[in-house]
């Protein structure tokens, strides 16, 4: 039972690990969630709804109630007291009026049209920043990638600068190396460890960054994953996505729309009209109340003074935003060839690395195998090949060995040796016998003469 909580614990820790890795897509839809401007998506359709739901009430009856009071003078001559014919000098009343549309000419339709093409354009507008947000995202999302595969190369070079200054160490407690070389590879892991804590420095900001877009919680241990190997299209079969065409075609609807509208005001409009009327009493012969309804018709023929000019003020206004959209469209395409040509270079570049990687790998391996003969040859000191060259011992692999040291190549190999068995003949010497005496002998006449005596002797004997 143990076991198995065991395994479940582990199993939750290792897809949590997992999981902790935040992707691109996660991050994009947190910043556009948490972006203030997000906001007026909503503000924008609220606002089109209540403008269109104002012009469809351009349908509803239209009621309007007026009163008033008038006094005049006489209208009629005076008669005699009493006549039936006397109209009063004063007059007031009330009067209801309800009108209602029956054809506007398109007015209200073409109204509606224009108010969602205008929520159109804001929203292009807007869908235009936020795609600039995703930009920003992306840069701060493949600028983390990026220091973290800095990072990796930093710390091989330091772990191959850590097994040199064991080798130097080595060489130089075998006499073969100096301090200023230990120091050298001290210079160079300083300034790994210099380009280490910048890369680190960096990936913190840019960690924060993204926490501030995102609205989340980041440490600077968040991990990030790599997004998958996609497959570059080939130039010409991909479609141009970007926002900005959309908001250009939605400024071109905008522009038809107004230009129905211009047509609307042209045309007549019909309604019906009711209206109730009371006053008081003019005189005997009218009532104190009336009734009234009918059929009007307006047509308005004052948008025929502007109308050409309104006409050419759209068209002009066509072919800027036509104009700005071509631009863009060539700038466009220039990035675009750009990054193809980048990409391919990358292509190329990413070939040449492999085969000099394989290059490389083959003369590592070749200097391996030889640095491990050269140990086996290093294994036969000086005294030893003197020793076996004066007792006649050894076999003919011996005598080989002898022959390669004493080549030019080695002699600088075998002064190195000579001097460091000088000291130890002379500190042999004090507790040794008569047999290490003439040992001793040997020596000084092998090392106390110049390299090409050395060397011609060494042959002979051999």
């Amino acid at each position: 039972m143990t076991n198995r909580t065991l395994l479940a614990t582990v199993t939750t820790l290792l897809s949590l690990s997992v999981s902790a890795q935040i992707t691109l897509d996660e991050c994009k839809t947190s910043a556009r969630d948490n972006y203030p401007a997000v906001k007026q998506y909503r503000l924008i359709e609220l606002s089109r709804d209540y403008t269109v739901d104002n012009a469809s009430k351009a349908w509803l009856p239209k009621v309007s109630v007026a009163a008033g009071a008038v006094a005049m003078t006489d209208l009629t001559e005076k008669m005699a007291a009493g006549a039936a014919t006397d109209i009063s000098n004063e007059i007031y009343g009330a009067m209801l009026q309800v009108n209602q549309t029956i054809y506007d000419g398109g007015t209200t339709t073409a109204r509606k049209r224009v108010t969602r093409a205008e929520a159109d354009v804001e929203k292009g507008r807007l869908d235009v920043t936020m795609y600039d947000i995703n930009s920003r995202v992306e840069e701060i999302f493949f600028g983390i990638l990026t220091i973290d595969e800095k990072l990796k190369q930093i710390r091989l070079l330091q772990n191959d600068l850590e097994l040199s200054m064991r080798t130097v160490n080595g060489m130089i407690n075998g006499g073969l190396a100096n301090l200023s070389d230990k120091d050298a590879i001290k210079v160079e892991q300083l300034k790994a460890s210099q380009q280490e804590s910048s890369l680190t420095t960096s990936r913190d900001a840019y960690v924060r960054m993204l926490a501030a877009f995102t609205g989340k919680d980041m440490p600077s241990s968040t991990q990030f994953e790599k997004p998958s190997d996609t497959i570059t299209p080939s130039y010409g079969t991909i479609t141009n996505r970007r926002p900005e065409l959309e908001y250009y075609s939605a400024r071109l609807r905008l522009l038809d729309e107004q230009r129905h509208t211009l047509d609307t005001k042209l045309r007549p409009q019909i309604s019906f009209f009711g209206a109730a009327v009371y006053h008081n009493r003019i005189n005997d012969l009218l009532k104190n109340g009336t009734l009234a309804a009918g059929v009007t018709l307006s047509w308005n023929i004052g948008a025929l003074y502007t109308r050409k000019n309104d006409i050419r003020n759209i068209e002009t206004q066509k072919l800027q935003t036509e104009s700005q959209r071509e631009t863009f469209l060539l700038n466009t395409r220039m990035q675009n060839e750009n990054s193809y040509g980048n990409i391919n270079g990358l292509k190329k570049q990413i070939a040449l690395d492999d085969e000099i990687i394989t290059l490389r790998e083959n003369i590592r391996q070749t200097k391996e195998s030889g640095k491990r003969h050269r140990d086996r040859e290093r294994t036969i000191t000086p005294h030893q090949l003197r020793k076996r060259g004066a007792t006649g011992k050894g076999n003919a692999r011996d005598r080989a060995d002898t022959r390669t040291l004493l080549t030019t190549p080695y002699q600088q190999h075998l002064n190195s040796c000579a001097h460091i068995h000088i000291q130890q003949t002379d500190i042999h010497n004090k507790t040794t016998d008569k047999t290490n005496n003439h040992e001793n002998r040997d020596n000084n006449t092998v090392y106390g003469c110049s390299n090409n005596d050395c060397l011609q002797r060494q042959r002979q004997r051999f």
